[in-house]
């Protein structure tokens, strides 16, 4: 796959990655845990396609010493058995949050009081601000045509 244009050199993409890189950090502060944080960012990036932040943040989740096999199973985690109720509510979140588009009303009263179970309201609120900048991340790579498979661990730090 080509890049259309690169995000960094392109003085445009730039400064707008640079704002949702700081919009991302109000939730990286959060108290929701940092594996659930990760499980979000792939499911969110699977949905989307976008290859270039599935592979940064599987690569990210394992060198932060999540275990491989939960991280092949997070695309079917409905009926998978290695994750929490708490992840699962979380991912339940993530996916109504990024397929508003497909589903009727967006996030369901259902999906949402069962995340309200597991989350206060201030991590309900980074959980909905992470799906957001995720989708936008996602988005700015798709359109730009940002392969995956490269990315290094730690690559923007």
């Amino acid at each position: 796959m080509e890049h259309r244009f690169d995000l960094l050199k392109n003085q445009g993409s730039a400064k707008s990655l640079r704002h949702l890189v700081a919009a991302g950090k109000a939730t990286l502060e959060s108290t929701v845990p940092p594996e659930t944080q990760e499980l979000v960012r792939i499911r969110v990036s699977q949905i989307n396609s976008c290859a270039f932040c599935t592979d940064m943040h599987i690569k990210e989740a394992l060198h932060a010493g999540e275990d491989a096999q939960r991280l092949h199973l997070v695309s079917v985690w409905r009926d998978a058995n290695v994750f929490t109720e708490a992840e699962r509510a979380a991912l339940e979140l993530a996916e109504q949050g990024t397929r508003i588009a497909d589903a009727a009303g967006g996030i369901t009263d259902d999906a949402w009081a069962n995340a309200a179970k597991h989350y206060d309201e201030e991590q309900l609120a980074a959980l909905a601000a992470l799906i957001a900048v995720m989708n936008a991340f996602n988005r700015m790579n798709v359109i730009a045509g940002n392969p995956g498979g490269d990315y290094q661990v730690g690559q923007f730090r």
